[in-house]
């Protein structure tokens, strides 16, 4: 993360924990995948995980001046292609699927 120089210690360690827990949270969801398809919903859920409980409190870091306005949009964006990296590997089951069929 950008600007990480001037970030507290302890907003980086929580920053941190929040990234493992979000990394935790998609391979928690990919654990729902169907081989058969139909996986939007796995997707939505991870999505709306993100921006129930992760968005706002990085909105409040920021708010309370712990985060630039950069440093929130760069976490939120590396949040948000987890959610691009799950719906490729739910793809990617159900693709497996798809050809152990054929």
């Amino acid at each position: 993360m950008q600007g990480r120089n001037s970030m507290e210690e302890n907003v980086i360690k929580e920053l941190k924990d929040l990234e493992g827990m979000v990394l935790n949270w998609k391979k928690s969801f990919l654990g729902w995948a169907s081989p058969s398809g139909d996986n939007d919903y796995v997707h939505h859920e991870f999505s709306e995980e993100l921006q129930n409980y992760v968005y706002p409190y990085v909105r409040r870091l920021y708010e309370t001046k712990h985060l630039s306005v950069s440093e929130a949009e760069e976490f939120m964006n590396n949040c948000y292609r987890q959610v691009e990296d799950l719906r490729d590997q739910l793809k990617d089951v159900e693709t497996k699927q798809s050809k152990k069929e054929v």
